[in-house]
């Protein structure tokens, strides 16, 4: 891999922290500030929110200026987030809280282009690889992010988590130090912009069967990965009896289980081909939904959560890695941004029914509601198929 690669690598590790660490800590702290109780998650809901909403200023922005000065703007955005969050501690302000939390949340939209930017850094054949290695920051900042999170957390503080977000601050710049000394690659230089965007029309590039199933992959394997990873620690402490301890060791499991593949998966597109990895992931999450309906026994959650994290790499590693086999080079930006509006809203829109969604109607029924969005991607990828490859090049 080339050095620029590693760079996003390790800028991923840093920049990535503020989704773990609100999700740490965010209902925690709302619970301390919000006006009500039924307000103590909305921070964390906030963030996914923010990252919707900045994804396509994101693109158009990076369309214009090139990649590394948003990527510094993103580091940027994460460190005002972590300012606004010691701001809200030590103010004991629950808007300022959601302020910082959707602040976070747009620094997050520019670390998701992280995976392109590495794609367009290697050989088109190593694509898959390039994009499987920055991946693999996230298992770091899954680790990191609570960890600094936990750094102001004591009992005895007046302003709990005060120190946390500082220390949130502290790691974005380190991120914007890595970027700025590291990053550098050849689709930095400057390039025209066209009246229209670039490119084809819009309806002309999501004519093609490809772009759909590169999109659904992504989407829908995120969407379904969020709705039952959301429902997990509730379903097993409120209504199977677990413990705290017990959910905490599956959810860290199922992050290592999401991530480790990456070691793996830019080489699986290549030996065995997207199609098949795909496959493999929907059978993954297939496994998960048979041994999740099957029992609420640690060992099923466990399991069951495990293939949830695999399938869910091979199939947002294999839908990021066929995009750009649908769209010219002039189309990247309008294109990526689409992709990802499409996999965060999605993933919004996941995260924020699990609970209710649990709640009507219980673990086994809720992880069946997966099953028609697995059964779509896969009647795609058999479109898709049918018709060719389909791809696009530079001279179409």
């Amino acid at each position: 891999m080339p050095f620029n690669v590693w760079v996003l690598v390790a800028a991923q590790a840093l920049a990535m922290c503020t989704a773990p660490f609100i999700v740490f800590i965010g209902s925690i702290q709302g619970r301390l500030l919000a006006p009500a109780p039924e307000y103590a998650t909305l921070p964390v809901g906030l963030v996914v929110v923010g990252t919707v909403l900045a994804i396509k200023p994101a693109t158009w922005l990076m369309e214009r200026l090139g990649r590394k000065r948003v990527m510094l703007l993103g580091t940027s955005m994460g460190m005002l987030a972590g300012i606004l969050g010691a701001l809200a501690s030590w103010l004991a302000l629950f808007p300022l809280l959601c302020l910082a939390a959707v602040v976070g949340g747009t620094g997050l939209a520019v670390v998701h282009q992280y995976r392109f930017a590495a794609m367009e850094s290697v050989p088109a054949s190593m694509a898959g690889s390039a994009a499987s290695r920055v991946l693999l920051g996230g298992l770091i900042a899954a680790w990191l992010g609570p960890e600094i999170a936990a750094l102001g957390s004591e009992g005895g503080t007046d302003h709990p988590f005060f120190t946390s977000w500082l220390a949130l601050a502290g790691v974005q710049f380190a991120a914007l130090v890595i970027l700025s000394l590291g990053y550098r690659a050849k689709s930095e230089l400057v390039r025209p912009v066209h009246a229209n965007g670039g490119g084809r029309p819009m309806k002309d590039i999501l004519a093609n069967p490809l772009v759909w199933v590169a999109i659904s992959g992504a989407a829908i394997g995120y969407a379904v990965m969020s709705f039952i990873m959301t429902a997990t620690p509730l379903s097993m402490t409120e209504m199977a009896g677990h413990d705290l301890d017990d959910a905490k060791r599956v959810i860290q499991l199922h992050i290592m289980a999401m991530y480790l593949p990456s070691l793996i998966s830019g080489w699986l597109t290549r030996v065995v081909g997207i199609p098949l990895m795909m496959a493999g992931g929907l059978l993954a999450y297939l496994g998960c939904i048979v041994l999740a309906a099957s029992g609420i026994e640690f060992h099923h959650y466990l399991s069951a959560l495990v293939l949830l994290g695999i399938g869910w790499n091979f199939l947002f590693v294999g839908g990021t890695t066929l995009l750009p086999r649908g769209y010219t080079d002039a189309e990247r930006f309008r294109v990526q941004g689409l992709n990802d509006v499409f996999v965060f809203g999605s993933q919004a829109t996941a995260a924020l029914s699990a609970g209710v969604i649990l709640s009507w109607v219980g673990w086994s029924a809720l992880v069946m509601v997966a099953v028609p969005f697995l059964v779509i991607h896969g009647l795609l990828m058999v479109f898709w198929l049918s018709r060719g490859d389909a791809r696009v090049t530079e001279t179409e």
